[in-house]
């Protein structure tokens, strides 16, 4: 397959995480998620474990250099490798993307799954989880079957609308400049996030696959 770098944005419970799952499954790429990556940074750091475990950001340079010199050390990535959760700023967009044209690499796409404020409080919601089993349910696109008991589901404390709605202002204040940016220089493509997961999944992999074959067909 030829070379694909895809940033993958939007709001929590835009659905996003679900869609980078399915795009590495389908493609063979190598999944960048930011949650995993600072927990991992957490194992070797304390002051970032400290950090993570508070539910906090790791300060947005510091987090910039960590990613790089992690990208430095595994360039093999490069060639497929589809970012969820990174860059969040503008500045890091920047620096990575400066960073990508060094080596000879570009974002071939910059996708957001746009979905309203009223949705995502809506979705986010309605999570429940199995205080027995752990598992997260979704009262809406993923309810829980016959098999479990309501008694054992509960509302997580950052889930309740209050919460919900201070994550959407942290997100409109930190990445809504940065998906402002992305399409200022051309790279945005907007994907209805109100839809079903196959829906969406289905114009995802319409564009890359367009775009492959296009780059296949000029070789």
């Amino acid at each position: 397959m030829a070379v694909m770098i895809i940033l993958l944005l939007g709001k929590p419970g835009s659905g996003k995480g679900t869609q980078a799952k399915l795009l590495v499954d389908k493609f063979g790429l190598y999944y960048f998620a930011t949650g995993d990556f600072s927990r991992n940074l957490a194992k070797n750091d304390p002051r970032v474990a400290e950090i993570v475990s508070s539910g906090k950001l790791i300060p947005e340079d510091e987090m910039t250099d960590h990613v790089i010199k992690f990208l430095e050390e595994k360039q093999s990535f490069l060639k497929n490798i589809l970012f969820e959760g990174f860059p969040r700023y503008v500045t890091q967009y920047q620096k990575l993307e400066e960073w990508l044209g060094g080596k000879g690499f570009k974002f071939d796409f910059v996708f957001l799954i746009d979905v309203s404020d009223e949705e995502v409080v809506r979705r986010l919601s309605a999570r429940r989880i199995d205080k027995n089993t752990g598992k997260i349910y979704n009262l809406i696109t993923e309810p829980p079957g016959a098999d479990v008991d309501p008694k054992n589901l509960e509302q997580r404390s950052d889930d309740s609308e209050e919460t919900i709605k201070k994550r959407l202002e942290v997100f409109n204040e930190n990445t809504l400049p940065t998906i402002e940016y992305a399409q200022k220089v051309g790279k945005l493509v907007k994907i209805d996030g109100g839809r079903s997961i196959d829906e969406i999944q289905k114009d995802l992999v319409t564009a890359i696959e367009d775009k492959l074959k296009n780059e296949a067909s000029s070789n």
